[in-house]
Formats: C-alpha cells, structure tokens, sequence
C-alpha cells in the first residue's frame, strides 16, 4: 500500500522534505515553488516527479488537478519562507499578525492553508521556524485551518538533531496530526558527518564538494588561528540580536543551525565548507545533487527541511495511514 500512497509539496525547494517521503515509498506527483534553481535541482533528484516553477499564488487547486490527472493527494507537505517569522530578520514587521497578513512572503502560509483547503488531503505537514507562532499567530494559524475544514491543529516542535542530524535546528511542523517519532540517544558530530570526504577539487568525485568560495586574507589567518565554535562574524537580527556566521566548526560536536546565509569555517583548515560539507550536516546523502550558482547552492541546503528528519516524519505518517 505504501507505494501508492501521495503527494504534494508545495514550496519545495531543493527537495530535503519530500526526500524523506520518497525514501519511504510516497509518490512525489507534483512539486511547486518560483526559484528556478530550486526547482532545477527537484528535478534532477527526482526525476519521476512533475515540478511547476510558478509562483503559488498564481496556482488554482484546478490547475492542480490537471496536472496530476485528477489524482488525489494523500499527503499535502511544504514549508512557506520563514524570514517574515525569524527574530533573525532585522526587517521583521514588530505586529506578530502583520508577519501573516500584512507581509507579502508571510502571505504564503494562507496560500499553504488555501491549498490544502481546496485539495483536502488527509494529513498535511507545513514547517517553519518556531516564531510563526508568536502573539496571536497561532490562534490565527489554527482559525485558518479550521475555515478550511480542518479543526484539529497540532504544533509539533521537533529538534532535527534528535533525529540524526548532524546539526541544531529547532523547527515546528503544523499539522492535523499530533507527530511524536522516536528519538535517536546518539547524536552525530561534525567530524562523524564530514571526516571521510577528501579535500575538495575542481573535479571533484562527489557531487557539489568542489572548491569553495575564498575568504579574504584577513579572515584566512582568523581562521588559522580561532578556537573551535568561534565566529569570525555577527550580524544584527531583529531587535539587535546578534547572530554568529563564519562559525569555525567544533568536530566533536554537532554544528550550529544551517541556514540559507550561514558558512562554516571547516574544523582543521582554514577554508569554508564546501556544499557538500555543508549538505551533509542537514543529512542530505551525496547521490543529491544542487544545481544553480554557488551561492544558490548554499541557500538551498540551507532552507531545505533535514532529510532525515523527513523520514522519521514520513514513517510516523505513515503508520497513521496504514
């Protein structure tokens, strides 16, 4: 039964969460999201699967349909952009309600939630960053789920490092099901994650771990010289937060949280990481490739849903199918 057993993922990305469900026999019908490199590489990584690169708010539930032959979704995942949500955003707008109604990307939840209300899947899965639920956000969230037929409403905050994700990330994935995997006792560390790879070339044998961008002459000696965990950089979020970047990597640890924006400084020579490097510490396996430019690379690991988290998520979802 579970080869029979669909869907859709909407703001898809580089494909880190439909790559668990895949993994665990779902059938992908259609992706959709508006960056063209994104969804060049969906389409590389799964070729079996119909990708739209269209903005989702110029998408119909019948449009839909047409695709995928009248095919009903089990399954509806997706993960809208959180930069309207994240306190690393020094733009973010100070109204928690306005982030969803007021701002144009934060806008995109209601096009997830108009989605699935139109399609009625059985399950549905939206992630984002824990933020979306402040203030009023998730009695809002929970109220436009319901006029879209769906009452029950669960926000699961799920650690990816619990899960074999060599990586910090605090996530919560809304859903109409109450997710509780199982967590992993060991997590893994950096080096248990990147120590096997060899040095980067500009032919490399592995996909995307060629050679990195440089860092200036400045920040290489840093670099040469910085402790393990230490930033090179920080940049000012809202409220004047400050965040770290050019982190340089602990191996015996798990690493900080991926993000679209971040680089690492690699633990035992004075260069960033590669994508690959970088694509291995949110569990994304070598056979997946990212197409674009370098710095696109980058993002799309960075935004992407953890694969292996995905998994877990897919298995629990799919016993509550079966």
């Amino acid at each position: 039964m579970s080869g029979s057993l669909s869907l859709l993922d909407l703001f898809s990305g580089a494909g880190g969460f439909s790559r668990g469900f895949m993994e665990e026999s779902f059938q992908i019908l259609l992706a959709i999201d508006n960056d063209k490199s994104a969804a060049r590489t969906f389409t590389a990584n799964f070729p079996g699967s119909l990708v739209l690169n269209e903005d989702i708010r110029d998408v119909t539930c019948d449009d839909i349909r047409y695709l995928i032959n009248g095919r009903q979704p089990e399954i509806i995942i997706g993960s809208p952009p959180c930069e309207p949500f994240t306190a690393a955003n020094p733009r973010r707008l100070r109204e928690p309600l306005d982030r969803l109604y007021s701002d144009p990307t934060g806008s995109l939840v209601l096009e997830f939630v108009r989605i699935v209300g139109c399609m009625k899947p059985r399950i549905f899965v939206m992630e984002n960053v824990p933020a979306i639920l402040d203030g009023e956000l998730k009695n809002a969230i929970r109220r436009e789920f319901a006029s879209a037929g769906y009452t029950s409403i669960y926000y699961n905050i799920l650690r990816a490092e619990d899960f074999g994700v060599p990586s910090r990330r605090v996530r919560v994935f809304i859903s109409n099901i109450r997710l509780d995997p199982p967590k992993q006792k060991v997590r893994k560390t950096v080096w248990e994650a990147i120590g096997d790879l060899p040095p980067p070339s500009q032919d490399p044998p592995i996909p995307n771990h060629d050679i990195p961008p440089s860092l200036s002459p400045r920040k290489l000696k840093r670099a040469s010289k910085a402790g393990f965990g230490v930033a090179l950089v920080r940049y000012r979020g809202y409220g004047g937060r400050l965040y770290p970047n050019l982190v340089k990597l602990d191996p015996f640890d798990i690493a900080p949280t991926v993000l679209g924006s971040s680089r690492f400084i690699h633990p035992y020579e004075p260069r960033l990481l590669t994508v690959r490097e970088q694509a291995r510490l949110m569990s994304f396996p070598d056979d997946h490739i990212f197409l674009g430019g370098k710095e696109e690379q980058y993002n799309q690991v960075g935004e992407a849903v953890p694969p292996a988290i995905s998994r877990v998520i897919a298995r629990y979802v799919l016993r509550c199918l079966t």
